[in-house]
């Protein structure tokens, strides 16, 4: 039960239940920005549980580490996936009624102060079956490509409007549109101002590769092949952050070990933020972190890796802040990065105009607007 506390901001008591899953399809985004959620909502007082299907390449561990419980819902052995609406049904493992079901068992005997789902497998009728169970219940959303019946709705991209949502969500569904309330742990705020001050002047000798946490399709390699190739200083140094569940990791380090300038992988980092700001360049899927390099203010040579990131790509670069180096998978992307590092080398201005418009799209105070209007609304 949520017991109201000192001027209505303080969650004492919540009880938080997260759905969302991470695998080699699905990728990292959805547990991490749900785990941003999570510690923003307990500094509140509110317990947070997650429940996460056993799919390869989960982060059922990772969440324990952070201090979360998790209930672990089983992979069905029969291998059917559903064919059924939403386009990404086949995500969930399961049918949604049995999800459904076997969420609400997670969930324990009383009822969820708030149930929130983020997982694109996810629609209006799995929402509505668990309705009963809990007083409140958010979605978290990029795609506005099916029915939500939910009390808060959060798309925290850039080129996203209110209007994409309006047909989809009951007409008092409280929604959160735009990178202003982009889920970011609070080290990206604190490190704001260091990133700012030391881009200028700018300058091109530190370079971060991040292809998210799973990079399926070793995209990470394309780009180090594109960059041997480049006209870098020969005082540039290269990051590469990976997840332990990356399928190439092993062939990364080998390629990043033969590099003319050094080299480094990181796995399953815990300083990103700083990572990011000591970087001058950072080339990076037009995922989640789109946003901490925003906050950042980093220019970035953004890949696109998934169908949902084109938005993101798109509006990025129109807004100056990226330049879009389009789909990773096309046969010219390793020509796409390596023109692409060479104009940046030849120009003046490009990473200052980036940083300058990078920042101005989010300060990185998203998860604290999220969790104050959750608060204001557990006690309506």
């Amino acid at each position: 039960m949520v017991v109201q506390g000192h001027a209505g901001n303080i969650m004492n008591g919540a009880h938080v239940v997260f759905r969302t899953d991470a695998s080699l399809q699905i990728g990292t985004g959805h547990v991490m920005r749900c785990l941003t959620l999570a510690d923003a909502l307990r500094q509140r007082g509110a317990a947070c549980h997650f429940l996460c299907r056993e799919h390869v390449g989960n982060l059922t561990s990772l969440i324990r580490r952070r201090g979360y419980e998790v209930s672990v819902l089983p992979v069905r052995e029969d291998g059917v996936l559903s064919a059924a609406p939403p386009a990404h049904a086949a995500w969930l493992g399961v049918p949604w009624e049995e999800d459904a079901d076997r969420t609400q068992a997670c969930a324990g005997g009383t009822a969820m102060d708030w149930l929130v789902v983020d997982h694109y497998a996810v629609d209006a009728r799995w929402e509505q079956s668990l309705r009963p169970h809990c007083r409140h219940l958010m979605v978290i959303d990029d795609l506005a490509d099916r029915q939500h019946d939910c009390d808060v709705l959060l798309d925290q991209n850039l080129g996203r409007d209110a209007a994409d949502y309006a047909t989809l969500v009951p007409p008092d569904c409280e929604l959160l549109i735009g990178p202003n309330y982009a889920l970011l742990r609070t080290e990206f705020a604190k490190m704001r101002p260091h990133s700012l001050m030391r881009r200028e002047p700018s300058q091109l000798r530190r370079i971060l590769v991040t292809m998210g946490g799973v990079d399926r399709d070793n995209v990470t390699g394309d780009v180090l092949d594109a960059l041997r190739n480049c006209l870098l200083p020969p005082d540039c140094r290269i990051t590469v952050v990976m997840g332990s569940q990356a399928p190439a990791l092993d062939s990364v380090r080998q390629q990043a070990a033969t590099m003319p300038w050094p080299a480094e992988v990181h796995v399953n980092v815990t300083d990103m933020a700083a990572l990011m700001a000591e970087c001058d360049v950072a080339i990076g899927a037009a995922g989640g972190t789109s946003w901490e390099r925003c906050c950042l203010g980093v220019p970035t040579l953004i890949a696109v890796l998934a169908e949902n990131q084109q938005r993101i790509a798109v509006s990025l670069d129109a807004g100056g802040a990226a330049i879009n180096l389009g789909e990773a998978k096309l046969p010219n992307f390793k020509l796409a990065v390596a023109d692409a590092v060479d104009w940046l080398m030849n120009s003046s201005s490009a990473l200052s105009h980036m940083s300058i418009k990078a920042r101005t799209i989010t300060q990185g105070d998203g998860a604290q607007k999220v969790v104050d209007k959750m608060t204001s609304l557990s006690y309506v």
